[in-house]
C-alpha cells in the first residue's frame, strides 16, 4: 500500500503531465490563471419553509430558534403550536412571537377531518390565523362539503399523501388527482414527494403531471421507494433532488417547500441541518 508522500509525488507529477501545474515565469515565479468569476445564484420561482410536524416533540421558542439559524422564514402551522381552539389574543401572540424570529406561517395543518364540524372547525380556525391554506386530511365522503366550504372561504385546500402505510388516507398524488379532478380547481394536494415515493410512484414526473393541483410541498428523502422506506436526511436516499428543483423551475412551482423531517424526531437538529444545507446548495446551482 503506497504511503501518503507516495500518493503525493504521484499526484504532483500527474498534474505537471496533463499541464495542470501553473507556468512558471521570470526566477520561477508562478503564474496563474486569473479566478473564473462566481456563477449567480440560481432564481426559484419557489420557497423554502418548514413542515411544523417536523418539531412536534418541541415548543415553539425551540422550532423558531431552529429557523433562525437556518435562515428560514416560513412555518407549516401545526395545532400542537397553536391549538385549533385558540382565541384572538392567543393568535395574536402567537404572530408577534413569530415576527421576532422573522417568521410567518403561511398555512395551517395538517388537520385530520372525520366529520363535517370539524371541517367547519379548521375553515374557521384557518380564517382566525389569517392564512388562505389548509392542509387537510378529510375522509372521501367529505370532500363534497370540503368542496362548499372553499367555495364559501375562497381558501386553497391542499390534501396531504399518506403513503402506503395509509391505503385508504390518499397513498399517492395520482390518488389525489383522482379524487379531486372534478372539484373547485382550489381544491388539490400537498405533494408529500417521500411518501409519493414510497408508494411506487415518481414524485418528479407526478409534480409535472399534476402541476395545476400541486398547492404545497413536503420535502423528505426515503431509504426505498417502497413501504419499506424510511426517512433520512436529504440526498442520502433515493429521491433525485436536482431533477426535482429542475422540474419544479420548469413548471413554475410558486408554492412552498417545506421540509419534513421524519429521522431522530426527538433529536433531529444535526438531520435538519444537512437536509436544509444539501437543499440550499441544490436550489443556488
Amino acid at each position: 500500500m503506497q504511503n501518503r508522500r507516495t500518493f503525493f509525488k504521484k499526484s504532483l507529477a500527474g498534474a505537471v503531465m496533463l499541464g495542470a501545474a501553473p507556468l512558471l515565469g521570470q526566477a520561477g515565479a508562478a503564474v496563474m490563471d486569473p479566478p473564473k468569476p462566481k456563477a449567480p445564484k440560481a432564481v426559484n420561482p419557489f420557497k423554502l419553509g418548514m413542515a411544523g410536524f417536523t418539531f412536534v416533540n418541541f415548543d415553539l421558542e425551540t422550532t423558531l430558534k431552529t429557523l433562525k439559524r437556518l435562515d428560514m422564514h416560513y412555518l407549516c402551522i401545526k395545532d400542537f403550536h397553536l391549538p385549533l381552539n385558540a382565541d384572538e389574543a392567543t393568535i395574536k401572540e402567537f404572530h408577534a412571537k413569530c415576527a421576532e424570529y422573522d417568521v410567518t406561517g403561511y398555512a395551517v395543518g395538517p388537520i385530520y377531518m372525520n366529520t363535517e364540524a370539524e371541517v367547519d372547525r379548521a375553515f374557521e380556525y384557518a380564517k382566525r390565523v389569517g392564512v388562505k391554506l389548509i392542509v387537510g386530511v378529510p375522509l372521501h365522503e367529505l370532500l363534497p362539503y370540503v368542496d362548499k366550504k372553499v367555495k364559501e372561504y375562497d381558501f386553497h385546500y391542499a390534501i396531504h399523501l399518506h403513503g402506503p402505510d395509509i391505503p385508504d388516507k390518499y397513498p399517492d398524488a395520482t390518488d389525489v388527482w383522482e379524487h379531486t379532478k372534478t372539484l373547485d380547481p382550489r381544491i388539490g394536494m400537498c405533494l408529500d414527494i417521500g411518501h409519493d415515493l414510497r408508494n411506487a410512484c415518481d414524485p418528479v414526473a407526478d409534480l409535472k403531471k399534476y402541476i395545476s393541483r400541486v398547492f404545497d410541498m413536503h420535502i423528505k428523502d426515503v431509504t426505498d421507494s417502497s413501504k419499506a422506506g424510511v426517512g433520512i436526511e436529504i440526498g442520502r436516499g433515493k429521491i433525485d433532488f436536482p431533477a426535482l428543483v429542475k422540474a419544479m423551475r420548469e413548471v413554475n412551482y410558486t408554492g412552498m417547500c417545506s421540509l419534513e423531517y421524519e429521522k431522530d424526531m426527538k433529536d433531529p437538529f444535526l438531520g435538519i441541518a444537512e437536509s436544509i444545507g444539501y437543499f440550499k446548495a441544490v436550489m443556488d446551482s
